[in-house]
């Protein structure tokens, strides 16, 4: 599923789309799911991408609508077949 080391920096690759930085969820219940998924988010510069792991189930209900809502594009959804998820986010600035 990944290719490369996966920070800031380094080449990552998820489903064929590069990858900026990543961030692990899947140890929060909502509502922190979105409010982690959102710190990171604001931790990146306008259109990087970033992937959000995540459980399946209410994370996967609530967190993309809550990130396209902030006006953030949704590249990808990726079931990784574990009960986990891979968002795929393009952050978009807000300023423009």
């Amino acid at each position: 599923m990944y290719a490369g080391k996966g920070r800031k920096g380094e080449y990552m690759e998820i489903a064929g789309i590069k990858i900026d930085d990543q961030v692990d969820i899947t140890d929060k219940v909502c509502p922190l799911t979105f409010v982690k998924a959102k710190v990171a988010l604001d931790e990146l510069e306008d259109g990087e991408v970033i992937a959000i792991r995540m459980n399946d189930g209410e994370p996967v209900q609530n967190v993309p609508r809550s990130i396209k809502e902030e006006g953030h594009q949704i590249l990808k959804l990726v079931n990784n077949e574990d009960g986990t998820y891979n968002l795929i986010v393009k952050k978009v600035d807000d300023e423009a």
